[in-house]
């Protein structure tokens, strides 16, 4: 049977944060044996490394500041981050970058954020795990000032176009894929695209509890998301690249444990 780590699950401050223990048990039975929790801001990176350190070989974790909270930034938080950096179970700085959708934080503050998170992960020689919505541009450009230095990159939950998927992988990204491509209303181009993603590039993941795939059929009773439901999102991709899941699936959990650095 394959294996399955989920890159992006929002544990902490989300509605499945007081039923862990069930979430990682019902994902072990459906062969999701690991999972990153993603820290999308300082406090919230703090209580995803502490809650890993309960779950070894199970659950690793981010450090970073999501665009949303780039206002909150300030003079300590590089050292806030650089320590929380040194706990075995914090595999990667972000979750960062550029969300021009929302503009929780003012654009300017995101991308003096988003470079000084990039130079951290040069600095201390980690992967990063970042965020693009509606900012490509402005998101290559500083992306490419710092890519030259950085042991690997990855775009969790790309939703981007062909154009951006092609300027991506240029910059030998790593792209996560997650049940947005099950979305027969939002997720067609997405679907169009996905079979040009290098097999050696592409990720999986559920965004945990958010966008669950609106396919799966029987319905689930419940809206929320769940790792559980990665193969179910690893059977759909490979259905659309024409391929065994079992090569699918096995390529996939290959190149997460190799992002992260991560025994395969």
């Amino acid at each position: 049977m394959p294996q399955y780590m989920d890159i992006a699950v929002n544990l902490i401050g989300s509605s499945l944060e007081k039923d862990i223990q069930r979430v990682v048990d019902d994902a072990k039975q459906h062969d999701v044996t690991s999972m990153v929790v993603i820290g999308s801001h300082l406090e919230e990176s703090q209580h995803a490394m502490t809650l890993c350190q309960q779950f070894p070989e199970q659950l690793f974790s981010t450090a970073g500041v999501h665009p949303h909270h780039a206002s909150e930034w300030n003079l300590d938080s590089v050292n806030a981050i650089r320590q929380l950096a040194t706990a075995p179970c914090v595999v990667a700085i972000g979750e960062c970058g550029l969300d021009y959708n929302r503009d929780f934080s003012p654009r300017d503050i995101q991308r003096q954020v988003f470079a000084d998170q990039l130079a951290l992960a040069v600095e201390l020689n980690m992967p990063v795990l970042m965020h693009e919505r509606d900012a490509h541009a402005d998101f290559l450009a500083i992306l490419k000032e710092y890519r030259p230095q950085l042991p690997a990159a990855l775009l969790h939950c790309f939703t981007g176009n062909k154009a951006s998927l092609e300027a991506y992988i240029e910059q030998d990204l790593y792209l996560g894929v997650t049940g947005w491509v099950c979305d027969e209303r939002r997720g067609q181009e997405l679907a169009s695209i996905v079979p040009l993603i290098p097999n050696e590039r592409i990720l999986i993941e559920t965004d945990s509890p958010y966008l669950i795939p609106r396919s799966m059929r029987p319905k689930p009773k419940s809206s929320k998301n769940e790792p559980k439901y990665l193969p179910y999102i690893a059977q759909y991709i490979a259905d659309l690249k024409q391929q065994p899941l079992e090569l699918f699936a096995g390529q996939t959990y290959f190149n997460s444990r190799t992002f992260f650095g991560l025994d395969n």
